[in-house]
């Protein structure tokens, strides 16, 4: 069987689209039959795919420009991923919601959230344009989806018109890090991910304020992620008291250096408004820090009953349970004990598994289409 995955979301600093696609990519690599071919496709004017841990596996990198080539695929449906790919294919994956255009393969999408549906002003560029627009026709024309959650394929049957059984739930996996032995004297309360308006860092900040005001010595908030001009306010107002000096903005953690960060905290914090797993939470778990999370979107799936979930409208109540956390180590250990057993059902081999699932299934939706 011949695979082309679209490996653009992970050419630069990987978020959680990114990390997802690069992992689910390696260990299909490693995990290969005999008789499948893979192909990572990549195309960027400036950016080169480096694929350290891809033994077995064609690189289709081109030299074309990002935009370019998304408006050319999203609107007019053309060049096929053939042409520039310089092969044959039975399946096609996006990485992404919008069907790659493809000469005779299976098509498979994925989708991560709908959050571009309910929020566009939250996106950016071909999201913006492009997303809302085309997902549901593209989602009902393609062989099969992959999706993260339970959440979202609910999401993505009720909103988008599309039937279960063209669904396949694809969970992230957890990092093979190991768990640190003790908490660090000196710690932190920590949040990683990119600092935009839909993880809801507004209601942490205010949370924080409150925390440090009933709890002086209280350990210092560190805001770990990738900066962009949406990023400003919260930026400016961690530089004002009483924030200022208590606040760190490390930028954009490279992967490598992730599960030092983890070994800092005394907590972690995850209260976005919606996320379609939130890959983070695994990470934390894995760890050995227990986590606070919103009880929104997939972060209560994600969570399970490992971790204490909060109205992330409400940053009385995460300020509370900060504290209850903070002050009790017992209720930490407990945490831990539960999150490192939660993690270790989550595998990035258990996600390749299911991905290939959902190729059998588009290519036998796309030999009843023919037949048809």
């Amino acid at each position: 069987m011949r695979i082309l995955i679209d490996y653009r979301p992970a050419l630069r600093e990987r978020t959680g689209v990114g990390e997802y696609v690069h992992e689910v990519a390696r260990a299909l690599a490693q995990s290969a039959p005999a008789g499948e071919s893979l192909t990572l496709f990549s195309s960027s004017f400036k950016d080169r795919l480096v694929a350290p841990g891809f033994a077995g596996t064609t690189i289709a990198d081109r030299r074309v420009p990002v935009r370019l080539l998304n408006f050319a695929w999203h609107r007019l449906e053309w060049p096929p991923v053939e042409l520039l790919a310089g092969g044959a294919f039975d399946v096609v994956q996006a990485t992404h919601p919008l069907l790659i255009p493809s000469r005779r393969a299976a098509r498979v999408i994925t989708i991560y959230d709908l959050d571009f549906l309910d929020h566009p002003e939250r996106t950016r560029a071909e999201i913006r344009r492009d997303y809302p627009a085309l997902a549901a026709h593209h989602a009902r024309r393609a062989d099969h989806i992959v999706t993260i959650s339970n959440h979202t394929a609910r999401a993505i049957e009720s909103r988008l018109g599309v039937e279960p059984s063209r669904i396949t739930v694809c969970y992230p996996g957890a990092p093979s890090w190991p768990a640190r032995e003790a908490e660090p004297t000196q710690g932190c309360v920590l949040f990683l991910g990119s600092l935009v308006p839909r993880k809801n860092l507004g209601t942490l900040l205010d949370a924080y304020e409150q925390l440090i005001a009933r709890m002086p010595n209280a350990p210092a908030l560190v805001l770990a992620g990738g900066q962009s001009d949406e990023s400003a306010s919260i930026i400016a107002r961690t530089s004002r008291p009483p924030l200022a000096g208590r606040v760190e903005l490390p930028g954009y953690v490279q992967p490598a250096e992730r599960a030092a960060l983890y070994r800092r905290a005394i907590v972690f914090v995850m209260p976005s408004f919606t996320e379609g797993f939130g890959i983070p939470v695994l990470e934390a778990m894995t760890s050995g820090v227990p986590v606070v999370a919103a009880n929104r979107g997939a972060l209560p799936e994600a969570v399970g009953s490992a971790g204490r979930l909060f109205d992330p409208d409400d940053a009385g109540a995460l300020a509370k349970e900060l504290e209850q956390l903070l002050v009790s180590a017992a209720e930490r250990r407990r945490l831990i004990e539960l999150g490192w057993a939660h993690a270790r059902q989550f595998t990035w081999s258990a996600a390749a598994m299911g991905v290939r699932d959902a190729w059998t299934h588009a290519l036998a939706a796309k030999r009843s289409t023919r037949r048809g």
